[in-house]
């Protein structure tokens, strides 16, 4: 059995029920028999292997295209909308997924001395194919799953090592960047976890580049490469994503949730909504109810 073929049998053995992902210890499982309506959500840093079946993701323009035997890297919280687009009750979606540490990053960056890598000039998310060394850390680590004193004891060091693979692999510069203080990726960093705490507020590109110490145009160039858009458009993602998330249990509130996420004016929150939902928030919540929807 091939190292694919383990990781499938054993993330079939290891999901949660109902299309549900399940975090055990940071190692992410996932199954979805089913297609899957486009769903946005804020990822965090992640190392992600589609196993089976396909899926799509949008960061801004940006279409990225997961198939199997391929990894996904985020390493900035990045607002991304993404679906499913293979899968069936016979041959299921199957992902497995890693919390990536930054702080591990920058402790292995000092272990293993500098390395001939070019710096990192795209967004804050990438995929390549999964090459035989990787593979084998995320089986051993999948193993340790059924070993939960084990998993404590020795999953910290196969961890590390997948984290050693990636600083290998075409990942290379984004995940060096990850565990880099003073790099770009660091400042965006810093720009995304300030607007994530005031996602809900009128803000002022001014006070946030004052706030993380650097200029306005500095920050709006550094911005816009990692993450595909502006501050302000971030902000207003996440307002309608979670709007979004909101509405599919609350469908006919539309206007409490449009201030729940700072939205002053209800023409303005239906307005943008349908812009970048294709319909108004009402008629999309009641769709997402009667679809098959998976949110990540």
């Amino acid at each position: 059995m091939d190292h694919l073929d383990e990781i499938r049998r054993r993330i079939i053995r290891h999901a949660g029920p109902n299309g549900r992902p399940l975090w055990t210890e940071g190692v992410l499982t996932f199954v979805s028999d089913r297609v899957t309506e486009p769903m946005g959500t804020v990822t965090e840093p992640v190392l992600t292997l589609v196993a089976q079946g396909t899926k799509r993701t949008m960061l801004g323009d940006h279409v990225f295209e997961h198939s199997p035997g391929k990894i996904s890297v985020v390493t900035v919280d990045l607002p991304l909308t993404g679906h499913i687009t293979e899968a069936s009750p016979s041959k299921p979606f199957l992902a497995l997924g890693l919390r990536l540490e930054p702080a591990t990053i920058a402790q292995l960056l000092v272990e293993g001395g500098p390395g001939p890598i070019r710096p990192h000039d795209g967004p804050g998310m990438q995929i390549s194919d999964a090459d035989d060394k990787l593979l084998d850390a995320l089986v051993r680590l999948l193993r340790l799953l059924d070993e939960p004193r084990d998993l404590r004891v020795l999953g910290p060091s196969v961890r590390r090592e997948i984290h050693w693979r990636l600083l290998n692999s075409p990942q290379a510069a984004l995940m060096r960047q990850a565990g880099t203080a003073d790099s770009r990726l660091a400042l965006v960093a810093a720009a995304i976890a300030w607007i994530k705490n005031r996602y809900d507020q009128v803000i002022r590109i001014d006070d946030l580049a004052a706030d993380i110490g650097t200029s306005v145009s500095t920050l709006n160039r550094h911005f816009r490469t990692v993450t595909a858009m502006s501050p302000l458009q971030y902000q207003k993602q996440i307002r309608l994503q979670r709007a979004r998330a909101a509405l599919v249990s609350a469908p006919h509130d539309v206007a409490a949730v449009g201030y729940s996420v700072g939205y002053d004016n209800p023409s303005q929150f239906s307005r943008e909504y349908r812009r970048m939902f294709g319909a108004p928030p009402g008629q999309d919540a009641l769709r997402l109810q009667n679809a098959s929807i998976v949110q990540e």
